[in-house]
């Protein structure tokens, strides 16, 4: 019996997942361009000319750089970085670099100036010591000036005390010594005679020993003020001569001492810097 084709061929269906759904609100990542990174470029160094003629620039600019206000001292270690720094980039290029002899040269030249800085803060430490002892007897000189005032407010106070009750003790004595002399000239007849005189003679008294007394106060006053005055002065005396010295000292304060040692530092170390380079030109020569 023949084998007999079907007549329509066999289907073989795929079998269909279900599409996952998208995620809601996703937030598309951004494409990163790449960027070529350009070749890895050496980078350029100095030329010789180029390294000197800054080295030598700045060297004198820190040369003749002023220190303003006093202390001084408080930049001392900052210029003395920045000379160093200087120093060390000139070194450290290698179309300049260095030699023993500039070496032995360049530190000499630091030392020395490292030595005259350290001087002259000691110098301002001293002169600090010297403004504190001007404002120490500013204030001395102020608390002496007060206690004399007060005492002399004092004085005259009790002075004007005494001076009004010796006026009105006075001026009552010559009321009453008035009175007397009206008696005298009959005014007043019930009084004898000799009542009149004893009590003109009273008065007289008591009136000459209150003006002796005015006078004695009035002297008293003046000698009170003398003395006053001289222990015023005698105690400000030496505060005032404490106070000139001092201030005679702080002139050297109002200038900076260190500028000629750091400009003839600078200078020293041009002539090293260009010394050094002749030595090494002439050497590349020969």
């Amino acid at each position: 019996m023949a084998f007999q084709p079907q007549s329509k061929p066999r289907k073989y269906l795929s079998r269909k997942y279900p599409k996952q759904p998208p995620e809601k609100n996703k937030k598309r990542k951004p494409i990163s361009k790449r960027v070529s990174k350009p070749p890895n470029e050496q980078k350029r160094i100095t030329t010789a000319k180029e390294v000197t003629e800054i080295t030598l620039q700045r060297l004198h600019t820190l040369g003749n750089q002023r220190f303003e206000p006093f202390p001084f001292s408080e930049h001392f270690n900052r210029w003395l970085t920045n000379v160093k720094e200087v120093l060390s980039e000139f070194e450290s290029n290698p179309n300049t670099s260095s030699d023993n002899q500039y070496i032995l040269e360049r530190t000499q030249i630091l030392t020395t100036i490292e030595q005259q800085l350290a001087m002259k803060r000691q110098k301002e430490t001293a002169l600090n010591e010297e403004e504190k002892s001007l404002n120490q007897c500013k204030n001395l000189l102020t608390q002496i000036k007060t206690e004399y005032v007060a005492k002399l407010k004092e004085v005259n106070k009790q002075k004007n005390r005494e001076i009004k009750q010796l006026y009105r003790t006075i001026n009552r004595l010559r009321k009453d010594q008035d009175e007397t002399t009206r008696m005298k000239t009959g005014f007043f007849r019930g009084i004898s005679k000799k009542s009149r005189e004893q009590k003109e003679f009273e008065i007289e008294q008591k009136l000459a020993q209150q003006e002796r007394t005015l006078e004695l106060s009035t002297l008293n006053y003046k000698d009170t003020r003398e003395k006053l005055r001289d222990e015023y002065e005698t105690k400000t005396a030496p505060v005032v001569d404490r106070m000139k010295n001092s201030r005679n000292k702080l002139k050297d304060a109002e200038t900076d001492a260190s500028l000629e040692d750091r400009w003839f530092a600078c200078d020293a170390l041009v002539d090293a810097v260009n010394t050094y380079l002749q030595r090494k030109n002439t050497a590349i020569k020969s």
